[in-house]
């Protein structure tokens, strides 16, 4: 008897050691013993548990509040079906109200094949619950990092495909290097710079000079050309949109804001914006913070503001339709870029250049501009400035049959280069295949569609430009293959 009563209390010792909570249950469910681990993890004094039903007292609810009835109870399904049930996923409610996660096994007691009870051995997993907790939200931190360099790669690749066939400022008349004073001035400032100027005369271009003059030029220059965005579409264009935010919004997008953070941020044509999301972009812009479309976080971006125009934007306040706190806002150090009228002196440096380079790409002979070449650039008027005499020559390298260059100026007819520039009267005249007739057309079209900005109709628009309708626009870009891609 002495020696039962001995090992019985070993047994007790060793289950009061156990660093597992342990709890001996009767068939009815009514707790038998309870170990000092079970009273220190979920703070229940044995002589309140003892005799009662254990799982009314802490297992009563789901870790949501949701009741959980005890016949779904795995710990009581041992005592049904004699079978050891395991469980990871659930809590016990501590003594003071809160919850405790916990893994826990709830194993039958046979005695003469007889089931007289069952012990279940739990233990604390808040630990590892939480540790899944930090992990989950370390790959979604990752996750999003992710989104954000692929839409980083994204616009980088888009602007690699879109790059302007100069990269570079070329000239030496005064007009450019008052130009180029200013932009050594302003480069390596925070400040904002608004760029003033007709349509052509290379507003992006100075804006990549200035961004790669200053001290964001390892950071990106993230261009939005406001006159292509939808109006609707402004909001998610500018500060990004969250997943199920709208119709078509089928995943996270970071926007153009967030892509510019640390660099510089250039808005082509900002006097598009629409009005009412003025306000919106002013705010972004002196507090450095937003809030994606369908998201309630707050987004901080650190950019430098480059805007560019060809309108009158004091006009534009006068009639309501831009903001003055905006316009002083972008025109901290106003930038007036000359139009290639006011460049003649740099005409035949660009042509050259244009020229020199399109016969690189075209794989054609290096042809050569003479003295009548010049001077007929020279007297063009250019309404459409460099991106006009960009087009004028790559047409013309196009339409070159032979090793002589045929410059084909509108409203005039195309010139030879004559080598001997004495006989100048000489003018070789030229007569186009079919082939070439449809290249023309399409180089004509493509120009339009550029100095317009794609803008298929309405006022300013490339059918209004060649004096067509747009659907006649509409089938002739179709004939020839033209697409915005």
């Amino acid at each position: 008897m002495e020696s039962s009563h001995r090992l019985e209390l070993t047994h007790q010792l060793i289950l009061s050691a156990a660093g597992e909570g342990i709890y001996g249950l009767d068939c009815d469910g009514n707790t038998t013993f309870v170990n000092d681990a079970a009273e220190r993890i979920l703070g229940w004094n044995r002589d309140d548990l003892l005799g009662k039903v254990l799982h009314d007292i802490h297992h009563h609810s789901h870790a949501d509040g949701r009741h959980y009835p005890k016949e779904e109870c795995p710990i009581y399904a041992a005592l049904k079906d004699g079978e050891v049930h395991q469980v990871d996923h659930e809590v016990f409610w501590h003594s003071n109200g809160s919850c405790v996660p916990v893994e826990y096994t709830s194993t039958p007691i046979w005695e003469n094949g007889k089931l007289v009870g069952a012990v279940v051995i739990f233990r604390d997993i808040s630990e590892r619950v939480q540790m899944e907790k930090r992990r989950k939200a370390d790959f979604q931190e990752i996750q999003r990092l992710k989104d954000e360099l692929e839409a980083e790669r994204d616009f980088l690749r888009a602007e690699l495909n879109s790059t302007s066939n100069f990269d570079t400022i070329i000239g030496e008349s005064p007009a450019l290097k008052r130009t180029l004073n200013q932009i050594d001035a302003v480069a390596n400032t925070p400040a904002a710079v608004l760029l003033l100027g007709e349509s052509g005369v290379g507003k992006e271009v100075v804006a990549r000079a200035i961004h790669n003059n200053s001290d964001r030029n390892t950071k990106p220059l993230v261009k939005v050309n406001c006159a292509s965005i939808p109006r609707d579409l402004f909001e998610s264009e500018f500060f990004g949109h969250v997943k199920g935010a709208f119709t078509g919004a089928h995943k996270d997008r970071v926007g153009r804001m967030q892509l510019a953070h640390n660099g510089t941020l250039f808005l082509d044509e900002v006097g598009e914006i629409p009005i009412e999301l003025q306000g919106k972009l002013l705010r972004a812009l002196q507090e450095g913070e937003f809030e994606r479309v369908g998201d309630d976080k707050t987004v901080y971006a650190n950019v430098r503001i480059i805007a560019a125009t060809n309108r009158n934007l004091q006009d534009d306040i006068d009639a309501g339709r831009f903001r003055e706190d905006l316009y002083y806002r972008l025109s901290v150090f106003p930038i007036n870029i000359p139009s290639l009228r006011e460049r003649k002196t740099d005409i035949p440096l660009l042509a050259h250049y244009f020229l020199q380079k399109n016969c690189e790409e075209f794989g054609r002979p290096q042809l050569q501009l003479n003295k009548r070449h010049i001077k007929q650039l020279q007297d063009h008027t250019w309404p459409g400035n460099i991106r006009e005499l960009r087009n004028v020559i790559e047409r013309s390298v196009i339409l070159s049959r032979s090793e002589k260059l045929f410059l084909d100026l509108p409203g005039s007819n195309p010139i030879a280069e004559d080598n001997t520039e004495d006989n100048s009267s000489d003018v070789e005249p030229l007569i186009l295949t079919d082939e070439q007739f449809q290249e023309l057309e399409k180089a004509n079209l493509l120009k339009a569609l550029d100095i317009s900005n794609w803008k298929l109709s309405g006022k300013g628009s490339a059918s209004e430009l060649l004096g067509i309708k747009p659907p006649t626009l509409a089938y002739r870009m179709n004939k020839l293959g033209i697409n915005k891609k």
